[in-house]
């Protein structure tokens, strides 16, 4: 009796949870480059500089994404605390002045010839990698106080602390937003993880009281239509251009609010030019990208042969899909104005070369994992995972 055929190759791949990650990056990518060129049309430096930029980002991310699916994730592990301490690093380089470059009050580059790096955004997968291996080398004693919590949290801690002082307070709490999400996840108890959630709040609550800017940007918040020519003028005039594009969009290039109301309409403020031009139902299709991407990274996530893989891809999707919910409650008036980038779709090359990476991270397991691992019997997650 001959034997059933697998699949074809192809149709296995495209089934893959991983696979389906990356393509709805790559729509976002290319639904992005229209919108970036119409949102930078009329700026001086020309209508295809920016155009060009993004271009060449893209292929960095691109290449960044072909070069770390290919690396043996767990051989990498070597270089763990390297590439931690690399990170911070470069965000101690960014204070120095001469070296960090300051733009409109906060010191995040680093200038390399004409190129401009944001090292806080690498410092993202740093983290993650770092508090990955850690948690996964001290599975069996995760439970434990020092080992289990203060120090994964230490780790953590020493990026976050790094770049609150550029300052930059939302990259700050998407890291250890993130952090706490993959202490939880290795098994850290409750009753140490509640208490730690209280304390960063009370903490950046007390920055946020302690910097004049920040707090006025909050309270104007509270009143966006009293505030509308002072701290929530961004926010109305985004506002505005979801209300002129409606359902049906003004079309591509009609857009009039990234021309002479809307600043920074090409990096934090760009989904409401897509509002505008193109309406409601690409709108919506980005939002279902990012759930598509979450939710599928769920599914995936089902096949990790170990620990350390695991908390590395979930990191990677969290920092993909927080990011994203931060920038469309910005946008969209759910939450307080906060400088932060559309992943894939917002100009900035340092952004879309992280994400290639966490891109690559996601594709590397989808071509190296195999099956669902399924509990059964007497066996424990920690059995499983080990």
């Amino acid at each position: 009796m001959a034997s059933r055929k697998s699949p074809p190759t192809v149709a296995r791949a495209a089934a893959n949870p991983g696979t389906l990650i990356v393509v709805c990056a790559a729509a976002l990518f290319v639904l992005g480059l229209p919108t970036l060129f119409s949102a930078t049309a009329a700026f001086k430096q020309g209508p295809f500089f920016y155009l060009t930029k993004q271009l060449i980002g893209v292929v960095g991310a691109t290449i960044a994404c072909v070069v770390v699916s290919r690396l043996d994730l767990e051989g990498m592990r070597k270089f763990t605390w390297i590439i931690g301490l690399g990170a911070i690093a470069a965000l101690i380089l960014t204070a120095i002045p001469g070296i960090g470059i300051s733009v409109n009050g906060s010191r995040r580059w680093l200038g390399l010839g004409p190129v401009r790096l944001q090292a806080s955004e690498f410092a993202k997968l740093a983290m993650v990698f770092c508090a990955a291996h850690y948690l996964a080398i001290n599975q069996s004693r995760i439970c434990e106080f020092r080992r289990g919590f203060v120090i994964p949290i230490a780790i953590v801690f020493a990026f976050t602390g790094l770049v609150v002082l550029q300052p930059d307070f939302g990259t700050a709490a998407l890291i250890m937003t993130v952090g706490l999400i993959l202490v939880f996840l290795a098994g850290s108890r409750w009753s140490y993880i509640l208490p730690a959630v209280g304390g960063v709040v009370a903490m950046f609550a007390v920055l946020v009281i302690n910097n004049p800017n920040r707090l006025h940007r909050l309270t104007a918040f509270l009143d966006v239509e009293g505030n509308k020519l002072g701290g929530t003028y961004q926010l109305y005039q985004s506002l505005a251009a979801f209300a002129v594009g409606g359902v049906n969009g003004a079309g591509i290039g009609q857009g009039r609010q990234q021309i002479n109301f809307l600043p920074e309409a090409h990096t934090d403020f760009i989904f409401a030019v897509m509002g505008e031009e193109l309406g409601l139902p690409f709108t919506l299709a980005v939002v279902v990208m990012f759930a598509g991407i979450f939710l599928l990274g769920l599914l995936h996530l089902r096949k990790a042969p170990n620990l350390f893989q695991f908390l590395l891809v979930t990191g990677s999707i969290l920092m993909i899909t927080l990011q994203a919910i931060i920038n469309l409650g910005v946008v969209t008036g759910l939450l307080p104005t906060k400088g932060m980038s559309l992943p894939f779709i917002s100009a900035g090359l340092s952004n879309l070369l992280l994400m290639g990476m966490l891109m690559g991270v996601i594709l590397n397991t989808a071509r190296t994992w195999t099956k669902p691992v399924l509990l059964s019997g007497r066996r424990s997650l920690e059995e499983v995972v080990a």
